[in-house]
């Protein structure tokens, strides 16, 4: 195999390096890695493997990941919304991967913003610290103020970032395409749809242009309910490399103790919080994807503020009735409702299996049926449905696992805020409020609308249904009409009949001669003695007759036998 010549060879070795090092060289000889590569298998003889051998697989695909940098962090975090694929166990170590990495230095941020903005970093600010207030894998967040006076947040992004995601894409491209063409595991999972999906996630990230329209998004939708917020964005000052937002002074929504000490009631912020989300979700159709306890704050009178939008959930209108036919079919244990929302999220490969996935979610609402809504984690539900879905070989769609995740991380927080509340409770009522909606009147009438098209393919078809039929009766009229019919396997019910035809033939010709000869034996008993002149005639006309017989039938059989239709 010739290796890709757009990828580094340097890196290229690097990667497979350190994943052997953590205990994954056997694999990568197995799969014909270090042929393609023309490496040496040096990992049976490295030290790293033995200590590797005390850590569990997750772990090992943890640090790997971690020490590979910001693409291979990217790419475990997102890994970590996969529990359709990806074992539970090791999503729960890459669930670990944190962003926090050595900062870089001012001059390089300065870079940065001079080149982006085109000016001296001291024309565009009014003060600027040089000390990052978070750092990341891609970017980090400075403090500064406008030339107005206002506090602001400066996203930066981390100089070469594009350049060396690009580069492990590369490598991550080859490298499945090689797995997929050469062994099993390419044909049983979609590796190259993961990895381009990781692809599509990551370049949008990378642009912070699409964080800043996120923001937008979210604050036009949060102006409904009135419990969250997003910081504003200051779009003067935000380009694809750097973001400009509002600062927000408020609580990490896990300070338990100075939400105590401002006066918030936790029970309120968690229904809040999960109310918010449900919406997000079910409403909107466009979601927070990661909701963890450093991406909220919460103001001291209460407000949520979702930080961070790089990473968002989308959910079209018809997968959004789907969902809610979900939480509405769990929350009323009704395994069919239930059951029908997953088969009309994912793809069955045959429907003859629908029963039996209906069964077996009867026996998992059963087991939720006695347990009280507090002890219902909803991510151990989703887990559950992508077991019984997998079994019943029904995919399931990314966006549903990228849901599962997100209700998994709110629930955590949840569980710190309020221990008894739970994401089903809230999520009941507004997938309801959903479904009366389909039905509104203006509902109807976009649908009307939408549909439009077919309603005038339809009318198109009714007004020349009349012309149509015309033709076809002028065709027969003049002849020029030729209707075939064909009946399938007409062969073989054919030489069937023939068979049929035959032994009944047979049957009645050996009718015929049992009743010639029966009739001659009696005639020659009562018209003629023994030993007189008539007696012989007639038993040399019986003999005569009865080997005319044996020859019909014997040529009738033979016939038959020949024919092949006996």
């Amino acid at each position: 195999m010739v290796i890709n010549k757009r990828v580094n060879i340097k890196r290229y070795k690097e990667i497979i390096s350190v994943f052997a090092k953590h205990g994954f060289g056997l694999l990568f000889d197995q799969l014909g890695i270090f042929d393609y590569l023309k490496m040496g298998k040096k990992f049976s003889s490295d030290e790293g493997e033995d200590d590797s051998a005390k850590l569990s697989m997750g772990e090992r695909i943890r640090l790997s990941c971690e020490e590979l940098g910001p693409t291979f962090v990217k790419m475990g975090q997102i890994l970590s919304t996969r529990p359709d694929v990806i074992p539970s166990d090791i999503i729960e170590e890459l669930k670990k991967l944190q962003d926090s990495v050595h900062p870089f230095s001012f001059d390089e941020v300065r870079t940065v913003i001079e080149s982006e903005f085109e000016d001296k970093i001291e024309n565009i600010f009014m003060e600027f610290s040089e000390e990052p207030i978070a750092a990341a894998s891609i970017s980090q967040v400075h403090c500064a103020r406008l030339k107005s006076g206002e506090k602001v947040a400066v996203k930066v992004q981390r100089p070469g970032i594009e350049r060396n995601i690009a580069l492990d894409l590369n490598i991550l491209k080859d490298l499945v395409h090689f797995i997929e063409n050469h062994t099993k595991y390419g044909k049983i999972y979609d590796l190259v749809g993961m990895v381009v999906d990781f692809e599509n996630t990551i370049k949008n990230e990378l642009d912070f242009t699409k964080e800043g329209e996120n923001a937008e998004t979210f604050r036009k939708n949060f102006a409904k309910d009135g419990i969250a917020r997003v910081p504003e964005i200051k779009w003067t000052y935000t380009t694809r490399r750097v973001l400009t937002m509002e600062y927000v002074e408020g609580i990490q929504i896990d300070d338990l103790e100075g939400l105590e000490k401002a006066g918030i009631d936790k029970v309120e912020l968690a229904r809040n919080l999960a109310t918010s989300i449900c919406n997000q979700i079910l409403t909107d159709g466009f979601y927070h994807a990661d909701p963890h306890p450093g991406n909220i704050r919460v103001l001291a009178d209460g407000t949520i503020v979702f930080l961070d939008l790089g990473m968002v959930g989308i959910i079209n209108e018809s997968r959004k009735k789907m969902i809610s036919n979900f939480f509405i079919g769990v929350s009323t244990k009704n395994s069919k409702i239930v059951a029908r929302s997953i088969v009309d999220l994912g793809e069955m490969s045959e429907r003859r299996n629908l029963k039996r996935f209906e069964k077996d979610i009867d026996k998992m609402i059963d087991k939720y049926i006695a347990m009280p809504w507090s002890e219902i984690k909803v991510v151990d539900l989703f887990y559950e449905v992508f077991n019984i879905a997998f079994v019943n070989e029904i995919k399931i769609p990314r966006e549903f696992a990228m849901l599962a995740k997100t209700l998994g991380t709110a629930q955590g927080v949840l569980e710190k805020l309020a221990p008894d509340l739970n994401t089903i409770e809230i999520a009941k009522p507004i997938a309801k409020k959903l479904m009366y909606r389909s039905f509104s009147i203006k509902n109807v009438t976009d649908s009307i609308k939408k549909n439009a098209l077919n309603y005038r393919d339809a009318m198109d078809l009714l007004n020349e249904f009349p012309s149509i039929v015309l033709g076809i009766l002028e065709k027969f009229e003049d002849r020029d009409y030729t209707l075939q019919l064909g009946i399938k396997d007409i062969d073989k019910i054919m030489k069937r009949l023939d068979r049929n035809f035959n032994r009944m033939s047979l049957s009645v010709v050996l009718l015929a001669v049992s009743i010639i000869i029966t009739g001659v034996i009696i005639g020659s008993s009562q018209s003629a003695s023994p030993g007189s002149e008539m007696y012989f005639v007639n038993v040399t006309a019986l003999r005569i007759g009865l080997g005319i017989v044996v020859a019909i039938i014997l040529g009738l059989v033979i016939s038959m036998f020949r024919s092949n239709h006996f």
